[in-house]
C-alpha cells in the first residue's frame, strides 16, 4: 500500500471505513445507508468522490469515533475520550425511542445490566455485568491497564482490552460498538499506522455468532481467555485475509486510469467509468447514463459511442432497447 501512492491510500481507506462503520452498527442490528456513511467518511478524509449526500449526524457521530480511534491512536484512552464517543454514537440523547444516559457511566436505576434475548417474559439472561456502583474503580483499572507500556505482546492487549471492556459493559447502550473501537486503537498502537487496511467488525459480523457463543461463555464462570483470543486472533488474521479483495479493486481501478491515461474524457466519462469501476448495480444503458450524468439521452449515446470508439467500452450482445455496455476489461 506504501507503493501506490496516497490517492490510492486514501481511496482504500475510504472503502474500509465505510465498511467499518456500517458493520460494526449492523453486529448492533442498526443498519446505515450506506451511500451517507460513505459521503460523511469521504468529507473527513478529503477524499473526492463527486457529489456528496447530505449528512446525516447520526451517521457523522459513528464516523467521527471510528476515526479518532486510529488517527489519535498514540495519545491515551482517558475517561472523558470514551465519554465522547459515547455521545458521538447518540447526539441526540436517545436509543430508539429511549432516552439514556450519555457520556457517564450507566446507574442501574432499573435495574442491574443484563444482556438478554427471547420474548418478554422468557428472556434469557446471557450475562449479568458488575454494578454501577463499582464501575468507577473498575474503569480507571481497565485504563491504567491499557495506557500503561508492558511486555504483552499487543496484538493479545487488543483482545483482551475488547474481553475486558464489553465485560464492564459501563454504558447504558453502545458497549459493543466501543468496545470494538478500543480493540481497534489497541491494534492501530500496535501497528503504528493511523490507516487501517482491514475491517475487523466486517469480519466480526461474518462470524457474529461465534462472537456472542464466546463472549458469553468466557464472561461467565471462570473468565479464562485462551478461547477467546484465539477465536479473536483467527478472526483478525481472516480480515487481513479478507482486505486482499478491497485492495484488488483499488489496484484494478489505478492499472484502468493507468492504462487509458492519454485518452481524452470529459466529467461525465470520468465520473462514469468511476461508477463502474467501483462496482456498477445491473446493467449499463443510455438511460442510466444520463440520469448519472444529468444529461439528456442523445448527451449520453454520445459520450458512449465516443468511448466504445476509443475501446474503452464495449457493447454487449443484447442489441436493441436491451443494448448495455462495459468495461474493456484490460
Amino acid at each position: 500500500m506504501h507503493d501506490i501512492g496516497m490517492g490510492l491510500r486514501d481511496e482504500a481507506a475510504l472503502r474500509v471505513v465505510t465498511e467499518d462503520v456500517l458493520k460494526t452498527s449492523e453486529i448492533e442490528g442498526e443498519h446505515l445507508n450506506p451511500d451517507i456513511v460513505r459521503s460523511s467518511v469521504a468529507r473527513r478524509l478529503g477524499v473526492d468522490i463527486g457529489a456528496l449526500v447530505p449528512a446525516d449526524r447520526h451517521v457523522d457521530g459513528v464516523v467521527e469515533m471510528i476515526l479518532d480511534v486510529t488517527g489519535r491512536f498514540e495519545e491515551p484512552l482517558t475517561e472523558d475520550r470514551l465519554f465522547g464517543w459515547h455521545a458521538s454514537l447518540f447526539p441526540t440523547g436517545y436509543s430508539g425511542i429511549n432516552k439514556i444516559l450519555t457520556a457517564q457511566w450507566r446507574d442501574d436505576s432499573d435495574g442491574p445490566m443484563q444482556v438478554i434475548s427471547g420474548p418478554f417474559g422468557r428472556e434469557r439472561v446471557h450475562y449479568e455485568a458488575p454494578p454501577a456502583d463499582q464501575l468507577g474503580e473498575l474503569t480507571a483499572e481497565f485504563l491504567a491497564w491499557f495506557n500503561a507500556d508492558d511486555d504483552l505482546d499487543p496484538i493479545l492487549k487488543a483482545g483482551i482490552a475488547h474481553l475486558w471492556f464489553v465485560t464492564l459493559h459501563p454504558f447504558e447502550d453502545g458497549n459493543g460498538r466501543i468496545a470494538r473501537a478500543v480493540a481497534d486503537m489497541a491494534l492501530a498502537k500496535a501497528e503504528r499506522c493511523p490507516q487501517r487496511f482491514y475491517s475487523l467488525s466486517a469480519q466480526i459480523k461474518l462470524e457474529v455468532d461465534d462472537y456472542y457463543r464466546l463472549l458469553e461463555y468466557t464472561q461467565n464462570g471462570v473468565v479464562e481467555t485462551t478461547g477467546w483470543l484465539e477465536w479473536y486472533l483467527g478472526c483478525l488474521s481472516r480480515a487481513m485475509e479478507k482486505a486482499d479483495e478491497t485492495l484488488t479493486e483499488v489496484f484494478v481501478k489505478a492499472k484502468f486510469w493507468q492504462h487509458w491515461s492519454s485518452v481524452s474524457m470529459n466529467d461525465r466519462q470520468i465520473k462514469l467509468m468511476n461508477r463502474l469501476l467501483d462496482g456498477f448495480e445491473g446493467k449499463l444503458t443510455t438511460g442510466k447514463w444520463a440520469k448519472i450524468a444529468k444529461c439528456s439521452t442523445d448527451t449520453a449515446l454520445r459520450d458512449i459511442n465516443d468511448m466504445v470508439s476509443k475501446g474503452v467500452l464495449q457493447k454487449t450482445d443484447a442489441g436493441g432497447r436491451s443494448s448495455s455496455y462495459e468495461l474493456e476489461y484490460i
